[in-house]
C-alpha cells in the first residue's frame, strides 16, 4: 500500500512539472515591448487629437467675428478694426478675453464663449470696406504660431487687407482645403503648414 502511495505521488509530481502554468522572461519581455509601443502611440495619437480639437475655437470665432463684422457694417456703413485680444501674446492655455481690442469687438457684437487659445485681431482697409479677421495660436507651446484667417475683400477685389498679426495672414486670402489657391470670405489657415506641419 506504502508502495503504491509513493508510485502515484511521484506521478502526480511527474505531471506536474510537465504542465506547469506561467511565462518565461521572454515572453513577459515582449509583452512590455509591445504594451510600450502601444502606448507611445496612443499618447501620441492622443495629443495630435487634443490639438486638433482646439481648432474648433478659432474656426467658430473667426466665422462668429465675420459675421459681427458684417453686421456691424450693415448698421455703420463701416467696418471696426479691433487690437490683437487678449492683449497677451498666445500661449498653450487658454486665456481670459481682456485687453487689446476687446471694446472694438463687444462694440461689433462680437464677445467669445470664455477664454480662448488663440489672440484675435480685425484689421481694415483706409475706406473701411474691407477687412480681416485673424488669429494667432501656438498650442503646442512650441514657440511656432499658427495663423489663421478671415479676409473680406471689397466686393470684385483680389486682395484684403493685410493682418497685423506677427506672422500674420497676408491680405490675398486663406488656404481653403476644397480652393487649393487660397480663397476669401472663408475661414481657413494662412498657410498650408497652419494647423498642420506646425502643431
Amino acid at each position: 500500500m506504502f508502495h503504491r502511495a509513493t508510485h502515484e505521488f511521484e506521478a502526480f509530481m511527474t505531471f506536474r512539472r510537465s504542465h506547469r502554468s506561467g511565462f518565461t522572461l521572454i515572453e513577459l519581455m515582449i509583452v512590455v515591448a509591445i504594451i510600450g509601443i502601444l502606448a507611445a502611440t496612443g499618447i501620441t495619437s492622443f495629443q495630435r487629437f487634443q490639438t486638433r480639437s482646439k481648432l474648433v475655437e478659432v474656426r467658430a470665432n473667426l466665422k462668429g467675428a465675420a459675421t459681427a463684422q458684417n453686421s456691424y457694417f450693415t448698421e455703420q456703413g463701416a467696418y471696426l478694426a479691433a487690437a490683437p485680444t487678449p492683449a497677451a501674446p498666445p500661449t498653450p492655455s487658454k486665456q481670459v478675453w481682456i485687453g487689446g481690442g476687446a471694446n472694438a469687438f463687444d462694440t461689433t457684437g462680437f464677445i467669445p464663449e470664455g477664454s480662448v487659445f488663440f489672440q484675435y485681431a480685425t484689421d481694415i482697409n483706409g475706406a473701411a470696406t474691407a477687412f480681416t479677421v485673424s488669429a494667432l495660436g501656438d498650442l503646442d507651446g512650441d514657440g511656432i504660431t499658427s495663423d489663421f484667417a478671415y479676409v473680406h475683400p471689397i466686393r470684385g477685389a483680389t486682395v484684403g487687407p493685410a493682418s497685423s498679426h506677427a506672422l500674420g495672414c497676408a491680405g490675398a486670402g486663406v488656404i481653403d482645403p476644397a480652393i487649393p489657391a487660397g480663397a476669401f470670405n472663408v475661414v481657413g489657415p494662412c498657410t498650408a503648414a497652419d494647423g498642420r506641419v506646425e502643431f
